[in-house]
């Protein structure tokens, strides 16, 4: 197995993304060394600790991304990083204290800690398509958006978009730290992740889905969706293939969310889903996105369909709702 041997560390390992790459980590033989807010909290890591190979080669660690200096034990004898930790919803009344900071500085208290280890070899950080589309330049159906792309901070802060701006400060910011400090560093940019949910708590990605359960219309917006587990498989891949470098666009298509409600009413004629749109302006115009780099990683993309179907089945069986 090719992580026999090898100790890695995992930052928010009890979030979505995260939770599968530990999986997969330790089914590949890995030792894992993951932080936690609060590793007394059996909803964040009693789902950890039941994977299997958790026994032997999971340790937990409790971390805070706004601690300088807290990650360093848990980076410590690591020889890859993969930092997913970064809040992610909606509501937020301070957006600066709620997800700049907390994905900023938190990006570059991990990187820090980091640069002071000298058994990393390197970083995988979980970034996000939202720091790469996020601009000026049109996007209709014959544009292919690829990883030269990046969101402009000033057209986030325009639009109020405070989770993509966050995104694009981190990243930005980590890019600066790596080039200044000789880090080798790859970022993973999913774009909105589906599929089964490992953890008990629900999520916003998977909240999009469930709340379209019951309500009369669907948003006019256009998303790129891409499943779970071929993100978690991305970040190792990137870990472990040596010429691997940069960012990664993960996208398996990109639709518009008449697309999504039409699918999930396929596959699940029970479920109550909205007829109409939220307005009755033109539909927001889909866009392609380059797969080309994101294949380069050997990821053979789950397709959209089997993942909505599987996280409708997840949120089921974890009790969000009975259909």
């Amino acid at each position: 197995m090719a992580g026999t041997g090898k100790t890695v560390c995992v930052t928010g390992a009890s979030g979505y993304i995260a939770s599968w790459l530990v999986k997969y980590l330790l089914a590949k033989g890995y030792t894992v060394k993951a932080s936690v807010r609060n590793p007394n909290d059996p909803k964040k890591t009693e789902h950890l600790l039941a994977l299997d190979g958790a026994k032997e080669r999971l340790h937990l660690f409790k971390a805070n991304l706004l601690e300088e200096g807290s990650f360093d034990s848990s980076v410590d004898g690591c020889e890859g990083v993969f930092h997913t930790a970064s809040p992610f919803y909606h509501a937020v009344k301070d957006p600066q204290a709620e997800l700049i900071d907390p994905a900023l500085k938190g990006t570059l208290n991990v990187l820090r800690s980091c640069a002071k280890a000298p058994s990393v070899k390197r970083v995988v950080i979980t970034s996000s398509f939202v720091s790469v589309a996020y601009n000026r330049r049109p996007k209709t159906p014959d544009v292919i958006v690829d990883e030269t792309w990046f969101s402009d901070p000033e057209f986030c802060k325009e639009i109020k978009s405070w989770y993509v701006l966050s995104k694009t400060l981190a990243e930005e910011a980590a890019w600066k730290f790596v080039k200044e400090n000789g880090l080798d560093m790859i970022t993973i940019n999913p774009a909105l992740v589906i599929g089964p949910l490992l953890q008990p708590t629900l999520n916003t990605s998977a909240e999009a889905i469930l709340n379209l359960n019951g309500t009369q219309t669907f948003p006019n917006a256009t998303f790129g969706f891409v499943d779970v587990r071929d993100v978690a498989n991305a970040h190792i891949q990137a870990f472990e293939i040596p010429s691997a470098n940069g960012r990664y666009a993960l996208v398996e298509r990109v639709a518009h969310y008449s697309q999504i409600v039409k699918t999930l009413r396929e596959i699940y004629p029970t479920l109550h889903l909205p007829e109409n749109c939220a307005d009755d302006k033109p539909y927001m115009p889909t866009y392609q996105v380059s797969q080309k780099k994101a294949k380069s990683l050997s990821i053979n993309f789950i397709p959209m369909e089997v993942s909505l179907k599987e996280i409708v089945e997840s949120l089921k069986e974890k009790g969000f709702f009975s259909f």
